[in-house]
């Protein structure tokens, strides 16, 4: 997950599921805590363009890698 520190990244489900439908995500985040009404559309998305989907604890946790300080549901890793 310390890729999220390094290099360009989205954070929320609107953005995420922006970069992916638009080509431009290479590694997915999601929280396991999240609700899974948010994060099916996002793993949907993720699955079907083959993008590879890493699952992190909490959403508190994906935040603190994002260096953010409000707890949020998903993440993208920028090409």
């Amino acid at each position: 997950m310390h890729e999220l520190k390094q290099g360009p990244r989205v954070v929320g489900t609107k953005q995420t599921l922006r970069v992916l439908e638009n080509d431009t995500a290479k590694m997915l985040f999601i929280a396991k805590d999240a609700d899974k009404q948010v994060t099916l559309r996002v793993i949907e998305v993720a699955q079907s363009k083959n993008i590879p989907v890493v699952y992190v604890e909490t959403m508190e946790e994906l935040a603190q890698a994002c260096e953010i300080e409000v707890k949020t549901a998903t993440a993208a890793l920028l090409k």
